[in-house]
């Protein structure tokens, strides 16, 4: 394996697609974790996020001469997983259930034991409710910190697209974990001012 680790992703790619048996390896290596996180965050389930990440890295390694060069390699493997994950949540017709199970995503710092877990399953439940391509967008970009020209890439629509679908989810997040929804203290039975 003598200089895989120092390649970069487009000459793993190329030395893949001519046959080197190691090459796709060190590609599934170095971006497994942040494409598993993605799925996680995508699907909302982390058993599904395994599979959607399996059948996005089998489907690259099939069709890594499909591979054109036109956005880096780490842009279309994240397409092609999130494809995966859009592919497996249609085919379940279950994506409500699914988006609604938002236990394991990672929101707040798993480090941070003084964290304010409370506010972080907030988040997690508003996340949840918005559309799934306002949720795509924001995290790939917020969460991941993805450049939205990459995350245009990858969810195939135009960069505007993003930055719509970002701001929208954004406010429609604001309104969800607004004050009126923190504060859930005493209030007066209605009809009794």
């Amino acid at each position: 394996m003598a200089g895989l680790e120092d390649a970069p992703d487009r000459a793993l790619m190329a030395r893949h697609v001519d046959g080197d048996p190691d090459a796709f390896g060190e590609l599934f290596r170095r971006h497994r974790d942040r494409l598993w996180a993605v799925a996680v965050r995508t699907t909302g389930d982390r058993e599904l996020a395994a599979d959607c990440v399996q059948d996005g890295f089998v489907n690259a390694f099939r069709r890594a001469e499909s591979y054109r060069g036109d956005a880096a390699v780490s842009t279309w493997l994240h397409r092609i997983v999130v494809n995966a994950c859009l592919d497996r949540l249609r085919r379940e017709r279950d994506v409500l259930r699914r988006a609604g199970d938002v236990a394991d995503l990672d929101v707040i710092d798993a480090h941070d034991r003084h964290g304010e877990a409370e506010t972080g399953l907030d988040v997690r439940a508003a996340l949840a409710r918005l559309p799934e391509h306002q949720r795509l967008a924001l995290v790939l970009v917020d969460m991941h910190g993805m450049p939205v020209a990459d995350a245009a890439e990858v969810l195939g629509v135009a960069v505007g697209t993003v930055k719509s679908r970002c701001a929208r989810g954004r406010e429609a997040l604001a309104a969800l974990l607004g004050p009126s929804r923190v504060d859930d203290g005493p209030r007066e039975p209605r009809g009794q001012s």
